[in-house]
């Protein structure tokens, strides 16, 4: 199904925000959504976006670049999707921007934070020494000295009164400081989160894989990634649906979060596949925790709670790579993903390790 074929008159308007809200809204809506059907895109909200921008925009980058994919024969997975849409969809652009943005006031929320603590107690701890000292003066004969610090005493006292009032401000200001930091992590949160499963998100994947072979690295640790697979999933959502299909995913997912609970990262990498790293771990761990999650899966057979009908076992497959000194998140995610293939190509519903004489990408 071609795009060009329903929209030869080349009438769609260049703003697709236009385009939906005008009499061709529901012909655009209609048009993307028989393409993802054609093409076999799940129909999520972000996909969608994609979609209707493809349609509507016309000789534009993104349709430029979706025209090659298809015409090479590419799936346009939701990896692949997400990846679309970051590059040519404003939005996405600017969500990542909004993010870094946020992090960044987080940070310097936290420097006025404690810079308003810091005032506070040097504000305290003048008034307390000058009090100290007019107390020491005053069993002495001083003389003129004494009703100079008589004078400073009285001049603190009111100093001290105005600080009480600008101490309570402050308090004020800093607990609400603290309030909206929170806000702010907690946006960051949900930003590096998948929506559907709960798991890490593969922006905040990508991102901590990076930081745990920096600090292995400088401190000469190990680290062990793990690529996992649901097994048929296509067929399994083809016969059953996609409501269906994304309560096997939440399902698996809860099991691979739990075993792989912090200090480890699960993440969601991409449609049906999930990833753990596992920080200063072996491969030897990696494996037993790999094997727990598989046979938990497995052994429960799941049913459809609206029918009670029974949809079967679920079963995973798994590959995983120990890092090696030096080597590239790049050359580790590889090696990872060519043991997952070990595994389905063995007969799925296994687990295998990575050879470990890949090229080292030390750059």
């Amino acid at each position: 199904m071609a795009r060009s074929a329903c929209w030869e008159d080349n009438t769609m308007p260049r703003d697709i925000q236009a385009s939906l809200r005008s009499p061709k809204g529901y012909e655009v809506a209609r048009h993307a959504l028989d393409l993802m059907q054609a093409h076999q895109v799940w129909p999520t909200v972000r996909n969608f976006e994609l979609w209707v921008n493809y349609v509507g925009e016309g000789a534009s980058p993104l349709a430029a670049e979706i025209d090659r994919l298809l015409a090479a024969g590419e799936a346009i997975t939701e990896s692949l999707g997400e990846a679309l849409a970051a590059q040519y969809l404003p939005e996405a652009r600017l969500n990542g921007d909004i993010l870094e943005a946020g992090d960044a006031l987080s940070k310097e929320l936290q420097s006025v934070t404690a810079a308003i603590e810091s005032a506070q107690r040097s504000s305290e701890e003048y008034g307390q020494e000058l009090a100290t000292a007019s107390e020491r003066l005053g069993s002495e004969h001083a003389g003129p000295v004494k009703a100079v610090v008589e004078g400073l005493t009285n001049a603190t006292r009111k100093v001290q009164g105005e600080n009480a009032v600008l101490e309570s401000q402050l308090a004020e200001t800093t607990a609400e400081l603290g309030r909206l930091r929170e806000s702010l992590d907690q946006v960051r949160r949900d930003a590096m989160t998948d929506g559907l499963t709960n798991l890490t998100n593969r922006k905040a994947f990508d991102e901590r894989l990076e930081q745990i072979c920096e600090r292995a690295d400088a401190e000469g640790e190990a680290v062990t990634l793990a690529i996992i697979d649901i097994d048929h999933f296509k067929n399994f959502n083809d016969a059953w649906g996609h409501q269906i299909g994304d309560q096997v995913l939440r399902y698996v997912a809860s099991v691979i979060g739990r075993l792989g609970a912090t200090p480890r990262v699960a993440a969601r990498y991409g449609g049906e596949e999930f990833a753990i790293i596992f920080p200063a771990e072996s491969g030897r761990t990696a494996m037993a925790v790999l094997e727990e999650i598989r046979t938990e899966v497995s052994s429960r057979a799941l049913k459809r709670r609206s029918t009670n009908e029974d949809l079967g076992a679920i079963t995973v497959s798994a590959g995983y790579a120990e890092r090696l000194a030096g080597e590239s998140t790049m050359n580790l995610v590889e090696r990872a993903d060519a043991a997952l293939y070990a595994s389905k190509h063995a007969g799925r519903n296994r687990t295998t390790a990575a050879t470990p004489v890949a090229a080292v990408a030390a750059a």
